[in-house]
């Protein structure tokens, strides 16, 4: 990788957000790159938004993803995905997206409405490749439903330059020892999906 690479990861509080940033900045380091995060937990503990910024090059000197220069967002859930549409490039962006919809509290109190298909809004902002993911159900099919982060990260890793090795080296240090084969096999669910 000869330049910084700038990833969002959005979700809401509860989702694995964090820990899919970490295991992200771990496999970049252990490729030998340098990787910067930078985390906003929001109200995580009541199912807020939470994001977080991570940068991969050979040399980063910001954890901070600037707006209109990311190239990749990787939503946990879809309409967080549009909260931080404005942080894309306008060209050659990618967006991965779990296919779940959380409603917020201000939609249950018809303050606001949920958007309604998203992919399209997307498209319709910026020239992005859309990839919309079933991660939740893939978990499931993993053997544990807490896993849809690591779906995410294997679909992820189909547009970065790290070995699946690396990928599955990382998960298995990283995540809690009686959880890894789930992880695992998730991570590689996410990594084998193909959008039909």
């Amino acid at each position: 990788m000869e330049r910084v690479l700038n990833v969002i990861i959005s979700g809401v509080g509860g989702q694995g957000i964090l820990t899919a940033s970490e295991l992200l900045s771990k496999v970049a380091m252990e490729s030998g790159l340098d990787a910067k995060k930078s985390e906003v937990h929001g109200m995580s503990q009541r199912g807020g938004s939470v994001v977080s910024h991570v940068r991969l090059g050979p040399k980063v000197y910001s954890p901070l993803v600037e707006k209109g220069s990311c190239d990749l967002i990787l939503s946990f859930e879809k309409s967080e995905a549009l909260r931080w549409i404005h942080y894309l490039k306008k060209d050659g962006a990618r967006v991965i997206i779990n296919d779940l919809e959380i409603v917020p509290i201000t939609v249950s109190m018809k303050l606001d409405v949920y958007p309604q298909d998203i992919e399209s809004i997307i498209r319709g902002k910026v020239n992005a490749d859309v990839i919309i993911v079933p991660a939740t159900d893939l978990a499931k099919k993993a053997g544990d439903p807490r896993t849809a982060n690591t779906v995410l990260l294997g679909a992820l890793s189909n547009y970065l330059p790290f070995s699946e090795d690396s990928w599955q080296k990382v998960i298995s240090e990283s995540v809690k020892k009686e959880t890894v084969d789930a992880n695992l096999r998730a991570f590689k669910l996410g990594r084998d999906y193909k959008k039909t």
